[in-house]
């Protein structure tokens, strides 16, 4: 196959390039330095209307070439316009692998560039690798949830190209970022001239509850056994500048808006910290929580799957725990002022 470089959907949503484009940028740098071929790069790829200076940014978060295509019909999301650039181009430059963030936009784009191309897609991955048995040099090999959850798949797509993934936000590391570095710009002339069958009359944003929690740095999480608690979880994350986050059951129950949901069906998050109270410790819940840096779970159940994944795990009821942990942040607040 006369295919090269990975190439990655820069995503910008008015001028501004989401977060999960500088995650795939990174992973994308560490899979072209495992492939030992000359020439294989990290291209991004951005859609859009003036919106050529955003390149400086994917430059110094890994891209090596950034494809540019600029056209009024672009400046706003639109899935059959999106799609037929993008279509255009992989056709154009016949990369080996495309890479999108698993976003309201790229689930809605990936499928239908990959039917029109004849391709594989694997959808919301949560890892990626090149074939660690060395047989194929350039062969990804995905992971993600199977099964409801349940297990974890790892895809591979051997007999076509591009290699397409989407994968969620947060569950790789945005750690590449050299200021100032450079790369090579190319314009693509798209062609866009069909009528569009979509025509915009009016923007509604989404409206949200507090902060995003895919953002923060602690989470105090809350399952089925803090239903009718949740009170105590906000007093300790107010203390510490954290947030709350759920668990779907504590969700599915009321008890929480979806907005702050964790795991498959819901949000992946990265804290710096991870407090889950009675959370059993469920795959879909895991999933979305797994990559904290430090994991706190506090569970009645000595057998909780919870424990699995926690550096530090506390056997006991969170409702009495919760309270006493509150009195110790203040004891040492009160300490430190």
């Amino acid at each position: 196959m006369e295919t090269k470089d990975i190439f990655v959907f820069a995503q910008q949503v008015d001028h501004q390039i989401d977060d999960v484009v500088f995650e795939l940028l990174s992973e994308a740098k560490k899979l072209t330095a495992s492939i030992q071929i000359d020439d294989f790069h990290v291209v991004a790829v951005l859609l859009g209307e003036n919106v050529t200076d955003l390149t400086s940014v994917l430059f110094e978060h890994g891209a090596d070439t950034v494809i540019v295509c600029d056209h009024p019909r672009l400046h706003r999301y639109s899935t059959d316009d999106y799609a037929d650039v993008l279509c255009e181009i992989i056709r154009d430059k016949k990369p080996d692998s495309f890479l999108i963030g698993a976003t309201g936009i790229g689930r809605d784009l990936a499928p239908r560039i990959a039917a029109r191309i004849d391709t594989g897609l694997t959808a919301d991955a949560t890892q990626i690798e090149i074939d660690p048995t060395g047989e194929h040099p350039t062969q990804l090999w995905i992971t993600r949830p199977a099964f409801g959850g349940n297990l974890f798949g790892t895809i591979v797509c051997p007999n076509h190209r591009p290699q397409m993934a989407t994968i969620r936000p947060n569950v790789l590391l945005a750690d590449f970022h050299q200021v100032g570095r450079t790369g090579n710009v190319e314009t693509f002339e798209c062609t866009i001239e069909n009528e569009p069958r979509v025509r915009w009359l009016k923007r509604i944003p989404k409206s949200t509850h507090g902060v995003n929690i895919a953002k923060a740095r602690i989470i105090f999480s809350g399952g089925r056994g803090m239903v009718g608690h949740f009170d105590l979880l906000e007093k300790c994350a107010n203390q510490v500048g954290g947030v709350v986050a759920a668990s779907r059951a504590a969700v599915d129950l009321g008890e929480a808006p979806k907005d702050v949901q964790v795991g498959q069906t819901g949000k992946t998050v990265r804290p710096t910290l991870y407090i889950a109270c009675g959370i059993s410790g469920a795959v879909q819940h895991t999933a979305g929580m797994d990559k904290s840096e430090f994991i706190i779970a506090i569970n009645k159940d000595p057998q909780a799957a919870i424990f699995t994944v926690a550096n530090v795990g506390i056997v006991g009821d969170a409702v009495e725990i919760l309270p006493l942990l509150a009195q110790e942040i203040k004891r040492i607040q009160e300490a430190n002022a």
